[in-house]
């Protein structure tokens, strides 16, 4: 089996669009959460608030011809992507173009815009919205298919509309696909735009946050006081790399993806179950040849939610105790949907390069039903972590657990 570790990584986010922004960010423990006005004019809708990634302008070669296949969606991932592979060394290099890339990118689903303009049928009876490109942009592989298209590969693609795990999903077959030889290099991750609609879906449920007078209190993972998720959006971008292929052109090396684990409850489509929940995270223990006690953090899906959360946190407590510090970065950027587990494993992997993780922003008493756990808390942790975990559990009974061991340089 090959070693796979990480060469590059790009985002978009609310935290900041460049890997050193978002990180500086991070140190300053605020969230980015704010009152979003086009939310109070819905009728109907508890939440008020979302933290939507920071608007970014396109280099000039983004023309209207290599736009036309792509929604908000699309064009973060594109971008993130773009960047992910310049800096791993990668842009204009042969082998994307070889047959020995691939591509494994998600998201909850295509872009809104592209359904909008579908449903006008019902409406207006005329298909006068629709272009010839409405469901490229709203096909659910829209950014695994747009990513291809614009760095030309040529090799194996995994689109991934898993919800929540979108991101992590992708980036655990793209691991599998260079552990088995089939690609030497994977750009992978997942992405989400902000829409009303996506609030909705939670709103419905009674799963989002109404503490919309004072955004900067929520969401508030594990704690007592918590009411519920916030919505966020933004793209994240990782190139996967063959262990040797990396060491041969002198790359350097973020991080190595050394276990991986993923299931489903095969119960409830909503409810979440911590039984498979914590076998999930067996799983990545067992491929990863390691022990409970090996791995020094563990980032949490932590969504805010009352039942996720107290669900989560007790499938933690079952397989690592109560000694492994966790925190949650949906405290700061609420809820990415697809592009969390991309997102999450970025910082995940820069905090553990660093030394510093970071704390749960709004975590001052844990509820006493959620798992005990060594929550950090307040400040930042100086912790000198050689492996680390990053969690993510979507609708569906999706689950997904990714172990990230510090890279070499």
């Amino acid at each position: 089996m090959k070693r796979v570790v990480v060469t590059g990584m790009g985002l978009i986010s609310s935290l900041g669009n460049d890997l050193e922004s978002a990180e500086n960010r991070l140190h300053k423990l605020k969230n980015t959460i704010r009152i979003m006005p086009e939310l109070t004019d819905i009728r109907g809708l508890n939440t008020h608030l979302a933290a939507p990634a920071m608007d970014f302008n396109l280099p000039e070669h983004y023309t209207r011809k290599v736009l036309r296949t792509m929604g908000p969606v699309s064009i973060m991932a594109v971008y993130s992507a773009e960047n992910a592979l310049a800096d791993a060394g990668l842009i204009d290099s042969p082998v994307l173009t070889s047959g020995r890339t691939g591509v494994a990118y998600g998201s909850s689903f295509g872009s809104a815009e592209g359904v909008a303009d579908f449903f006008s049928i019902n409406q207006t009876k005329e298909v006068g919205a629709i272009t010839s490109f409405s469901y490229l942009k709203l096909m659910p592989q829209t950014t695994a298919v747009n990513i291809s298209l614009y760095f030309k590969t040529v090799g194996r693609i995994i689109p991934s509309g898993t919800a929540c795990t979108s991101g992590s999903l992708a980036i655990g077959y793209a691991y599998e696909t260079i552990k088995n030889g089939i690609q030497d290099i994977m750009i992978a991750g997942g992405g989400e735009e902000f829409d009303i609609t996506q609030v909705a879906v939670f709103d419905t449920l009674y799963a989002t946050s109404t503490k919309n007078n004072t955004p900067e209190l929520s969401p508030a993972p594990f704690d007592k006081a918590r009411d519920g998720l916030v919505i966020g959006s933004g793209a994240g971008t990782l190139i996967l790399e063959e262990y040797e292929h990396a060491k041969a052109r002198g790359a350097k090396i973020y991080a190595e993806i050394v276990g991986f684990g993923s299931n489903t409850d095969g119960m409830h489509a909503t409810q979440p179950n911590k039984d498979t929940m914590a076998q999930c995270m067996r799983l990545a223990l067992e491929s990863s040849n390691l022990s409970a006690n090996n791995i020094g953090y563990i980032n949490m899906h932590g969504t805010g939610t009352i039942h996720g959360d107290i669900a989560e946190s007790n499938a933690t407590e079952s397989v690592f105790g109560s000694n492994t510090p966790v925190s949650s970065l949906k405290s700061y950027v609420g809820h990415t949907l697809g592009a969390c587990g991309a997102l999450e494993s970025i910082w995940t992997i820069q905090m553990m390069r660093d030394g510093w993780f970071a704390p749960t922003l709004n975590l001052n008493t844990p509820d006493e039903q959620c798992g005990t756990l060594d929550y950090i808390m307040g400040t930042g942790r100086n912790i000198d972590a050689q492996y680390a975990m990053n969690n993510n559990f979507a609708f569906g009974g999706i689950n997904t657990s990714l172990i990230f061991k510090k890279g070499e340089n």
